[in-house]
């Protein structure tokens, strides 16, 4: 994994080894950019939930997510009792900590907000109808290299999550495909909607078929290079793996958009070369129409 050098970016204050430090105004973008999908979210009907900011390995494991995306994996431990005392010294350390000193994990780095939404689920019966969440979280994804705003080691993932039959599901995607391409033009930024695998896809994984998980999934790219939102349409897989069944008592589908808010900020101060104050108050003047 190779840090990008340091250095600033139109957007933040400055980003280093794909982490990201936002000053006043780009945090005041952020918020008229989180804003904008809340109010989206609402008028679905979709409950804001706000999870642990760390997943259970056990419960990826239920979600075949090791088998999938074990490139992008990033996985929480502590020091041993054995190594700690040598750390309370004050002695000169190096950069890292060796695997040596570490415990076993049991905690991950959530690399997408929406799957502790079909774990929290999990068991449910939706004979009342589908399932809407909200949800935003810092999301971690361990990545060959990392290039300002425009891909970061740890990010801000806004989702709106539905849960639902197959129809249900088709037609929340649907909406928001025309919801989002309408705010873009609203906005002047221009974008092309394309196909596109999964970016945690690694076909080298013996059952990472991409057909289970993401078989549906379009991206709204800017500039040619960069996604700043996607819809997913994951089939029924996370509600077989999570038994949640619809109101038939068949495997519940899933379908999510979501929202990089760093990369809009990236590709806002790309477009326009305004401040971050003059964007974020171009973003509420057009999510308040």
């Amino acid at each position: 994994m190779s840090p990008t050098s340091p250095g600033t970016d139109a957007g933040a204050a400055s980003t280093r080894g794909g982490l990201a430090t936002l000053g006043p105004g780009a945090l005041r973008l952020r918020a008229a950019l989180d804003g904008v999908f809340t109010g989206w979210a609402a008028e679905v009907g979709a409950t804001a939930v706000q999870y642990p900011p760390l997943m259970r390995v056990e419960d990826l494991h239920r979600l075949d997510y090791f088998q999938n995306f074990p490139h992008l994996a990033i996985l929480g431990a502590a020091l041993t009792e054995e190594a700690a005392p040598a750390y309370a010294t004050g002695e000169p350390r190096p950069d890292t900590v060796p695997a040596s000193h570490l415990t076993e994990a049991g905690y991950a780095l959530p690399s997408a907000a929406c799957y502790n939404v079909y774990l929290d689920a999990a068991g449910r019966d939706l004979s009342d109808g589908p399932h809407k969440v909200t949800t935003v979280a810092t999301c971690f994804r361990r990545e060959s290299h990392y290039d300002g705003l425009r891909r970061l080691l740890g990010f801000t993932m806004r989702e709106i999550v539905c849960v639902g039959t197959r129809d249900e599901v088709l037609e929340h995607l649907q909406l928001f495909r025309k919801k989002v391409s309408e705010h873009l033009a609203a906005l002047d930024l221009p974008v092309e909607i394309q196909a596109a695998s999964d970016p945690f896809f690694d076909a080298s994984a013996g059952r990472a078929l991409m057909a289970q998980l993401f078989p549906v999934k379009e991206e709204f790219v800017f500039d040619g290079s960069l996604a700043i939102g996607s819809l997913n349409f994951h089939r029924n897989f996370f509600g077989e793996r999570c038994d949640i069944s619809t109101g038939g008592g068949e495997p519940a589908f899933t379908g999510c958009v979501a929202f990089g808010l760093e990369r809009w900020i990236s590709a806002l101060t790309a477009r326009f070369g305004l401040s971050e104050d003059e964007l974020a108050d171009r973003v509420e003047a057009v999510g308040g129409r």
